[in-house]
């Protein structure tokens, strides 16, 4: 069997083989439990989380490594920031403000204290994806408690003004958060800049199944865990150490290569979109005109089926949306609260190229692509 051209990198990354190396040892020779701080196999463990803290930290320009507490992933995290906040902060008031093109984590667990009696705001987005300030700031009561709004969209890779929106909010004295998963490592980010910030190790060459969550002092969440206290008490189970290892160097080596491979990457978007749009079939580039993430292509076909596509491009690993809402036949949440209609958020192609993408394989992507949409519209017509 032939080996497709990988271009879902938004969905996960292949582990980097520098991440394995630095993994491999805590699997055998430092297997140690790193709460066992009677002896040396606990404090090898140990040290090795805090160095990995201290990785996260610089990667997302976060001054105090204390701050940073490990999960599960992205979803882990916004469960334990959203729901740990709205319990700690129930005296103060129910009601939390975020935007309708968020993901689905945050949604559901929107949704979720909706049912428990919280007041919750969706903000629309405007044609491009981006959030109105106005509508933000007007949302804004004496009853909010929390805003939250993702760094960048991981199906058009539409990237919010967050430096903005958190001076608004924090001048408020409310607490702003932000789902940072897909930005972390493709563009520069600054906890330094919100309250809280979630993200997750496998978007970033590392394992799956580990994430972190910033989380400012000053801040209260109630842990969502609770068990052994490990994590300050913040996060309680027994650590996954190789996977926090391995995150920790998929971040520092992220923090390295952020820059260089961001210009790489935009160069190869921008030329897979023009040669699209170039093809004589009509496309469009859902978020064109916003600042996006150097790698992320939301493409959408008018006049061709998206899955008679799919099945004639088999060479091609892509996606059609979210990975974390597959299996839906639902119109993607972020193409409809961008204004497109449901039959054309079904006509669409998420495409996102990564670390290991040549241009070869954007000119070769091209190729099969521009056959197939050619193939199909003769037979349309």
């Amino acid at each position: 069997m032939s080996v497709a051209i990988y271009l879902d990198y938004n969905a996960t990354t292949p582990v980097d083989s520098r991440v394995v190396e630095k993994m491999l040892p805590y699997f055998t020779e430092h297997f140690g439990n790193p709460s066992s701080q009677g002896h040396m196999y606990g404090w090898a463990a140990s040290a090795a989380i805090e160095q990995a803290r201290i990785e996260v930290a610089k990667c997302i320009q976060a001054a105090r490594p204390s701050e940073v507490t490990f999960t599960s992933g992205a979803t882990e995290g916004i469960n334990a920031a959203l729901k740990g906040l709205a319990e700690a902060c129930a005296h103060r008031g129910h009601h939390i403000v975020t935007v309708e093109s968020e993901h689905s984590a945050v949604a559901k667990a929107c949704q979720h204290l909706e049912q428990l009696g919280w007041s919750v705001t969706y903000l629309p987005v405007d044609s491009e994806g981006i959030l109105d300030l106005d509508r933000l700031e007007d949302s804004l009561t004496d009853d909010t408690v929390l805003v939250s709004v993702m760094w960048a969209n991981n199906e058009t890779g539409v990237i919010q003004p967050i430096p903005e929106i958190a001076g608004m909010v924090r001048a408020r004295g409310i607490p702003f958060m932000t789902d940072a998963t897909q930005a972390v490592g493709k563009i520069p980010v600054s906890a330094e800049q919100v309250d809280i910030l979630v993200c997750s190790g496998h978007k970033v060459y590392g394992p799956k199944g580990v994430g972190a969550m910033f989380v400012r002092g000053r801040v209260r969440c109630t842990p969502l865990i609770d068990g052994g206290g490990q994590e300050k008490g913040r996060r309680s189970g027994t650590h996954n150490v190789p996977g926090i290892v391995g995150m920790g160097e998929a971040f520092r080596l992220a923090r390295l290569e952020c820059e260089k491979d961001g210009k790489r990457l935009t160069a190869l978007r921008d030329e897979l979109e023009n040669t699209l749009r170039q093809s004589g079939i009509e496309v469009r580039v859902n978020g064109a005109g916003a600042n996006r993430l150097p790698q992320t292509s939301s493409v959408s076909f008018p006049h061709l089926e998206v899955e008679r596509l799919l099945m004639s491009i088999r060479g091609l690993a892509v996606g059609t949306g979210s990975a974390c809402g597959s299996g839906s036949r639902k119109p993607s949440r972020v193409l409809s609260a961008m204004g497109i209609p449901a039959d054309m958020a079904r006509r669409t192609l998420r495409i996102s190229l990564g670390r290991h993408t040549t241009k070869q394989d954007v000119a070769h992507a091209s190729e099969i692509l521009i056959k197939a949409m050619r193939e199909l519209s003769a037979k349309a017509a």
